[in-house]
């Protein structure tokens, strides 16, 4: 474990460089330091603590600066034994509340609502895993006419989710009469769960009430195509453009490669669904197995609603992360997340 070798002055010292460099960006020399509340040592004392972590790994010199940076050894220290609690303003916590309220309309709203108040948060790109709710129950069905032969199928789930096709208005029929077969289809599976309505069931349903069979097929791979949707990860991103802010991604290339692999859904699913067994990780630097992100940091949390996992988030950023605040939004959002979830679920 990293810091059993340390003083308390040394890692007092790391811990105000690395604070420091995280706010400003820069190589943080022992002039600077001595500015500090906390630090009472001399400058001379401060360059020779200072060499002493260069030499065990926990600072690195840039080039020709006269100042220090942390290693990922030092930040992998500091997330673990020296990092502080922080805590929410009531201003972030209206912020939050309040892009909530505005844009909660579905399932797929909220998590993608949650990517993006992640990144405006942490400054930073956030990713959302989030596993679909197979327990979606059916409300209604409705046919919306778009000519005299074709007409909008839509099927509406509890949680707002909606499923819609182009149909062929069977030969003949009029627009009432496809509003009373919905009607006769929507109290035959109201309040079914989507997993529970069977191709038995729909076929029972076609000789009782669709008895046109393009039109119950139509109907019928509606449903199906619904479920399996409800049965996918969807993954949802934030703050793309955050990387461009960011001093350590003004390369254009390194940006380009970061963004390639963010374009690539299935390899951003990888990346959250290696984490889903442990609460909240941290991978600094090299401990990121994929090799694209491996001069990054992440922290990520899976988190679960009655024992099952309803979704992972994370932040990715450079090593130079504000820790302490990406943690404290994302335990703030769990709990908010949570809570909404419950009430949905009443």
């Amino acid at each position: 474990m990293y810091g059993s070798e340390l003083s308390n002055r040394k890692k007092q010292i790391l811990k105000a460089i690395v604070e420091s460099h995280i706010e400003l960006g820069e190589p943080i020399g022992s002039k600077s330091l001595m500015q500090l509340p906390g630090i009472s040592c001399s400058s001379a004392t401060i360059r020779n603590e200072m060499a002493e972590l260069e030499e065990l790994g926990y600072l690195e010199q840039p080039h020709t600066s006269a100042g220090r940076i942390p290693s990922a050894q030092a930040y992998r220290f500091y997330v673990d034994s020296l990092i502080e609690p922080g805590s929410l303003t009531d201003n972030d916590m209206a912020l939050i509340n309040g892009w909530y309220k505005e844009r909660r309309r579905s399932i797929d709203d909220i998590f993608q609502s949650t990517a993006k108040i992640l990144s405006r948060m942490t400054q930073n790109v956030s990713m959302v895993l989030a596993n679909k709710d197979t327990s979606a129950v059916f409300r209604y069905i409705k046919f919306l006419p778009l000519d005299n032969t074709h007409a909008i199928l839509c099927i509406v789930t509890d949680d707002g989710n909606i499923d819609n096709c182009v149909v062929e208005i069977p030969l003949g029929m009029r627009p009432e009469e496809m509003d009373y077969l919905a009607g006769r289809i929507s109290r035959e599976l109201e309040g079914k769960e989507l997993s529970e309505i069977s191709e038995d069931l729909l076929s029972a349903l076609h000789m009782d009430v669709a008895e046109d069979k393009v039109l119950f097929t139509s109907f019928l791979q509606a449903i199906k195509r619904m479920s399996r949707k409800q049965n996918e990860q969807r993954v949802f991103l934030g703050g793309t453009k955050q990387l461009l802010n960011q001093p350590e991604f003004r390369d254009v290339e390194r940006v380009k490669s970061l963004l390639g692999i963010l374009e690539e859904e299935k390899v951003v699913r990888d990346l959250l669904v290696a984490g889903e067994d442990s609460g909240l990780k941290i991978t600094i630097g090299t401990e990121n197995k994929f090799t694209g992100i491996q001069d990054c940091s992440m922290v990520q949390a899976t988190y679960r609603l009655n024992g099952q996992i309803v979704g992972t988030m994370a932040v990715l950023g450079p090593t130079r992360m504000e820790y302490g605040k990406v943690i404290t939004v994302m335990d703030y959002l769990h709990k908010y997340l949570k809570t909404m979830f419950e009430q949905d679920k009443e």
